[in-house]
């Protein structure tokens, strides 16, 4: 280990060389304001509505959910959606619980829920995507491979330094979020209670292990699941790297499977086997809140599994491959 601690040094100062972190910065100090600004715009309009009085918000929910649920223009799969909806906004208004209490940390909170299955993965692949195929489109791999290094040892330099910065792309959200918003909204909002496991059958919600948890604790478990996500597909964008020569061709790979991913979460719902998929299991965190699985049958133990085999399965990929390609040719 001692002597692959210099190869990703170098492999870190290659990545800070090209600044693709700080552009991920730079993408994210944009972003977020324009994402601030309209959840506050949204937020004035809605206090303005309802006199500032939740209660009636979420009532107003409720009763056009419920609305909805007779109507025959609204497609079967989104009545089963809106009756669970129905019955988690009647659960927090028995418990006097404003499930949109505007602060930094519940901003913070459902941006990393609506970034995991595609902004953060498009984030990552800023960086992975070229790790390996970026060596090798402008010909420093030979270089590289020339040294008395073993392969392995390379690679593995490259995976670890990619994790050390996917992680650091996951942290650097949580703050850029968490800071700017609070900067409208407020900081306050760590003891704010959170309910939790609510557990999905059929069209019906068992609440009898549903319990608050304060944000900050469930801010915890989402970072967590975000940051396995990440791995998940950094693990990924490293193999389609390794096995592409051409760093365009490896992001349009990456960025497909991901889009089709999007695409299939809200219309696999009769293809049983699109369960298997990694695309249709990066919402982690919908387990948390408790929104419907897209297929019947999953939870969040199947999910971790079917990603995990992903993310095994690509990593030995890599390796088998890298070390066995003729890439100084």
């Amino acid at each position: 280990m001692i002597n692959i601690l210099p190869l990703i040094k170098n492999e870190t100062i290659k990545i800070i060389k090209k600044k693709r972190f700080y552009v991920i910065l730079l993408i994210l100090v944009v972003l977020v304001p324009m994402f601030t600004y309209a959840q506050m715009r949204s937020a004035e309009q809605t206090r303005g509505k309802f006199n500032g009085d939740w209660r009636l918000e979420v009532q107003q929910q409720i009763t056009d959910n419920e609305n909805s649920l007779s109507s025959d223009r609204v497609p079967d799969e989104w009545k089963k959606y809106r009756k669970i909806f129905v019955q988690q906004l009647q659960y927090y208004l028995e418990h006097d619980v404003n499930p949109h209490e505007p602060n930094g940390v519940t901003f913070t909170r459902q941006f990393m829920d609506n970034s995991i299955a595609l902004f953060i993965p498009l984030l990552i692949m800023a960086i992975a995507s070229d790790i390996v195929s970026g060596e090798r489109t402008n010909g420093t791999i030979k270089m590289l491979l020339t040294r008395p290094v073993k392969r392995w040892k390379v690679l593995l330099s490259k995976l670890i330094t990619l994790f050390m910065f996917t992680s650091l792309i996951i942290v650097s959200t949580f703050v850029i979020a968490y800071v700017i918003s609070g900067a409208v909204f407020g900081y306050r909002g760590f003891d704010l209670p959170i309910f939790t496991g609510f557990l999905i059958k059929g069209s019906d919600v068992d609440m009898t292990a549903v319990h608050a948890i304060p944000q900050w604790k469930y801010l915890l478990m989402q970072g967590g699941l975000v940051w396995f996500v990440s791995l998940v597909v950094a693990s990924l964008a490293f193999m389609v790297s390794v096995l592409v020569r051409s760093t365009a061709a490896s992001i349009v790979v990456m960025m497909a499977a991901l889009i089709a991913g999007t695409i299939l979460t809200n219309m696999a719902a009769s293809w049983n086997s699109a369960k298997y998929l990694f695309m249709v299991n990066l919402e982690l965190t919908d387990y948390l809140s408790g929104s419907p699985a897209p297929i019947e049958g999953m939870n969040l133990a199947f999910s971790l599994t079917v990603l995990s085999v992903w993310a095994i399965a690509a990593i030995i990929i890599s390796f088998l491959v890298f070390t066995k390609r003729d890439i100084l040719n």
